[in-house]
């Protein structure tokens, strides 16, 4: 019986990337289940104060989200044997640039993903990852290695 492997898709949540490797490795019938953060932005960035209150200073109510949210990402990120992490070009992703530093402390194999334009602002994150991707295709075909060989 082979193992299960538990992927992380950390970063943007603008494009459909996450879609992208979901279907590719379900294509490849590959042992791999998937968690990520939350991806709808407002629920996200609201969840502090629709669950705790509401706060006048936006530093309150970021800090109450950010601290709900931590507690799935650090699970998830505990859980995962690989943290794919997403950096796209519209958007300052320090989530995911928190995530992956994150994932190298806890010892975690770390896929990045990023365009050619991104290599210079990103290369202490890609010093720190295993392998560097410029599409998801490239990450479903090292799952697909890395899982089947």
């Amino acid at each position: 019986m082979s193992k299960q492997w538990q992927v992380y898709l950390s970063g943007e949540i603008h494009t459909g990337w996450r879609e992208r490797i979901i279907s590719g490795v379900k294509a490849s019938q590959l042992p791999i289940d998937f968690s990520s953060p939350v991806t709808d932005h407002a629920k996200s960035d609201d969840c502090g104060v629709d669950i705790l209150g509401k706060e006048e200073n936006k530093y309150w109510h970021d800090n109450k989200g950010a601290g709900i949210n931590s507690i799935r990402t650090q699970n998830l990120l505990k859980a995962a044997d690989i943290v794919v992490v997403r950096f796209g070009d519209k958007y300052r992703q320090w989530n995911a640039a928190f995530d992956a530093g994150y994932a190298v402390a806890l010892n975690k194999s770390i896929i990045v993903v990023h365009d050619q334009e991104l290599t210079h602002a990103l290369k202490e994150v890609d010093r720190a990852a295993n392998a560097v991707c410029q599409t998801p295709e490239q990450v479903v075909e090292i799952l697909r290695y890395v899982v089947n060989e």
